[in-house]
Parts: C-alpha cells; sequence; structure tokens
C-alpha cells in the first residue's frame, strides 16, 4: 500500500516513522512550511519534514491546499500541490496534526484518514491533549477516522482509550498518545488492505470542541479552585506554561498540586523551604513546587526560593 502522508508537528512525526518502519512505501510528505523559531529565530523544518528528508521521501510544504484562496500566492502553491497529488502514485493520504484544512478537491482524489488524539465525538478541534487534562477527564485516546469537510466529523475506524494518570501533563500525555497513533495507523492500513476496516458513525451525544491554546489562558485565575488551576498548569505544561505575576515578575509555574488553606485569592500563605510555596485560591489553595522566574531555569520550588523572594508580594 502506498501512503501519502500529510503532518507537522512530533506527534504526527511519530505516527510517520512507524508507517516507514511497518514497511508502508511513502511517496510524498505535505507539512507545514519552516518557520523561526528558536532564541535565534532561525528557520526550522518541522519534526515531519526531517523524517521525510532522512528517508529520502519528496515534501511538499504549500501556504494552502485551497485553490480558491484569495491570496494568489496560496491559490498557486495549493493548484501546484493538487497536481503532484494527482500526479502521485498513492492508495491513501494518512493526515496527522497537519494545521492546514483538507478541501473536498483534496478528500475526493483518494481516501483520506486522520489520526485524532481524543475519544470522539469528544474534543474535536485543535487542542484535545490539553482540553483533556484541563477538563479533569478520566481517560482520552486515540481515533483513526475517515476525513470529510467539517471539523473531525467523519466516521471512526479505530478507537483506543487510555487513562490520564494523575500527574499527566500535556507533554506526558502527548507522547503517550502518540505511541498509540503510530501503532493504530500500521494496524488500520494492514485491516484496509484485507478489507476489513469497518466505518462506525459518531455518536450524535458528547460533542465538544477543543479550541486551539491562546497564550492569553496561560495567566492563572485564582479565584477559581485549585483543583482547576492544578489542571491547568498541567495542560498548559509544555506551553504555554502557566504563569502569575508576583510584583513586576512574572513567574512561571510547571508544577503544582492542591493544599490545605485558606485567604484572600493570590495571597502568600507561605514562601518557605519547609512549608512550600502556598497560594490561596478561589476554593482551597494551590502548593508550588516547580517555578521559572525570568530568564531563569526550571526549579523545585526550596531550589527557585533561594534565588527569588516573595516578601510582600502576591499573586496577580
Amino acid at each position: 500500500m502506498k501512503v501519502v502522508f500529510a503532518g507537522t508537528p512530533e506527534f504526527a512525526a511519530v505516527a510517520l516513522r512507524a508507517l516507514l518502519d511497518a514497511g508502508f512505501d511513502v511517496p510524498l510528505v505535505l507539512t507545514q512550511p519552516d518557520r523561526p523559531a528558536g532564541r535565534g529565530m532561525q528557520l526550522q523544518a518541522s519534526s515531519v519534514k526531517q523524517v521525510a528528508i532522512a528517508h529520502g521521501i519528496e515534501v511538499l510544504q504549500p501556504l494552502s491546499l485551497r485553490m480558491d484562496a484569495k491570496d494568489p500566492e496560496r491559490a498557486a502553491q495549493a493548484r501546484a500541490a493538487h497536481e503532484r497529488l494527482l500526479a502521485t502514485d498513492y492508495d491513501v493520504m494518512v493526515v496527522a496534526a497537519y494545521g492546514l484544512i483538507l478541501p473536498r478537491s483534496t478528500l475526493d482524489i483518494k481516501p483520506c484518514i486522520n489520526i485524532h488524539g481524543s475519544i470522539l465525538p469528544r474534543w474535536r478541534g485543535a487542542a484535545p491533549i490539553h482540553r483533556a487534562i484541563e477538563a479533569g477527564d478520566a481517560e482520552t485516546g486515540v481515533t483513526i477516522m475517515e476525513m470529510e469537510e467539517g471539523l473531525d466529523t467523519g466516521p471512526m475506524l479505530l478507537m483506543e482509550r487510555i487513562a490520564i494518570e494523575d500527574a499527566d501533563t500535556t507533554a506526558s500525555l502527548h507522547d503517550r498518545l502518540a505511541a498509540l497513533g503510530g501503532r493504530m495507523i500500521v494496524d488500520a492500513l494492514r485491516r484496509m488492505e484485507q478489507g476489513k476496516l469497518v466505518a462506525v458513525p459518531q455518536p450524535e451525544d458528547g460533542v465538544t470542541y477543543a479550541a486551539k491554546i491562546g497564550k492569553e489562558e496561560a495567566k492563572l485565575d485564582w479565584s477559581l479552585p485549585a483543583v482547576d488551576l492544578e489542571r491547568k498548569v498541567r495542560a498548559f505544561n509544555p506551553f504555554p506554561g502557566a504563569h502569575g505575576q508576583a510584583g513586576a515578575s512574572t513567574v512561571k509555574i510547571w508544577r503544582a498540586e492542591p493544599a490545605d488553606g485558606q485567604g484572600r485569592p493570590g495571597q502568600l500563605l507561605s514562601a518557605d523551604a519547609q512549608r512550600g510555596i502556598v497560594v490561596a485560591c478561589g476554593a482551597g489553595a494551590l502548593r508550588l513546587t516547580e517555578l521559572q522566574k525570568p530568564g531563569g531555569k526550571r526549579l523545585a520550588a526550596a531550589e527557585f526560593l533561594k534565588g527569588f523572594s516573595f516578601d510582600g508580594l502576591s499573586f496577580e
């Protein structure tokens, strides 16, 4: 079976490596254009492009796949990509966290199936891993689905569930789901080759949307209950990184846990090596266990306090 692969970040790269390791022929990869990254803001290839180059696979990086795009450059790139797809000998397109909308013109060329990091129809959209942790879900998983023009609305082909552990961050859960998605897409394509892949419509009930994470969400609202804030800290680790404003300093909070205590939301109930850094919330309190000051490193609370004083400060 010949597979065109469309994806961009590491979540997708894991799946591409799994397909290649399983012996599938991948003649063409689509991924997002190179983006500035790092302190020097130099152009950096996506994780998927790096895998493709390492295996000598042709890479396309159009700004859009919509041939009717208003911007002439985007429309021209879309037409070129469409022509290349038509000229490519392949059986199925596999999509994982690509980041571009696939228009009907692309979906109609060959079957398109997607690796989605949630138990559909819960958490359709851009940030299913973050939102599952933030909402306090007990489990999540991966759904392999047929693609259609709606947002993650297509029929389901395979689904597997995993528990969300109490200590899971988006980073740790991402890695587990990426590995699961890689294994499942190999299984799905082998079943497809054998004619044993059955599509099941998504349930109409239980639809939720995982909106893209905005940087402005990362500032913690201390009027919320401590349990909610602890989930946000885990959900926004590693991006965009939860933070609070302590005086003139923006302090990133990488790990935290609910604690006993009462006070005005944002009030420092303790900030010492013995009792730890404990902040009052709308209900309960939050013990901050890993923090980072501007320009500093991520540090355990006791180490952080050696170089940062909370005297007279509260969190805003």
